[in-house]
């Protein structure tokens, strides 16, 4: 399996098929890949995808049962991206491969299309068991890595003033607006008064 041109890193090779049907549940899936302790991938083709755009699919790579990458082949977006894309509802067509232990290295250097230890189960499979079964058997740099890109994230978010105060505006705006379409303009208006004790 190839990216384009402009993503060589993509390069998936063919692995083994141990598996291929249509499942409700992408959990069932994920919970085999850990429980194989799985080195290979997952194809994922949503019941609407298989309706509309057969040729369309999603790409899960697993290292010792971990879900390392995630991948869009339709919109060409990986990581938590392709992940939240991927979150449709069931059922899902799946097939699930092994490859070599060594042969996914190259494309698991891409940090691009990472996604952390537990992201798959909670956001493909809304599996909050599951996502700490596979965050208990991730590798510790695994887990450190997933600390501190969170960490550096909400560092920075908090410090983004600006944006802070942009959604907070976005807030009270909508919630106007929405009072306004409800009517409640007026009864707002008599709480600011005396009309009502505290």
């Amino acid at each position: 399996m190839t990216g384009t041109a402009e993503s060589p890193e993509l390069r998936i090779p063919r692995g083994d098929l141990l598996r291929s049907r249509v499942v409700s549940d992408v959990g069932t899936t994920l919970a085999r890949a850990l429980d194989r302790g799985l080195t290979g991938y997952a194809t994922l083709v949503p019941q609407e995808t298989l309706l509309l755009e057969g040729d369309a699919r999603g790409v899960v790579t697993f290292a010792e049962g971990v879900p390392v990458l995630a991948y869009n082949t339709v919109s060409d977006s990986g990581g938590p991206d392709a992940l939240a894309e991927l979150a449709v509802p069931g059922p899902y067509r799946v097939e699930l491969y092994a490859v070599d232990g060594g042969a996914l290295e190259t494309a698991h250097e891409e940090e691009a299309l990472r996604v952390s230890p537990g992201a798959a189960a909670t956001e493909l499979a809304d599996d909050q068991a599951l996502a700490d079964r596979t965050r208990d058997a991730a590798p510790d740099e695994r887990l450190d890595a997933d600390r501190d890109d969170d960490g550096d994230a909400v560092a920075a978010f908090l410090e983004d003033d600006e944006r802070i105060e942009a959604i907070r505006e976005q807030a009270r705006s909508e919630a106007a607006e929405r009072a306004s379409e409800w009517g409640l303009d007026d009864a707002l208006a008599e709480g600011n008064g005396d009309g009502f004790e505290g």
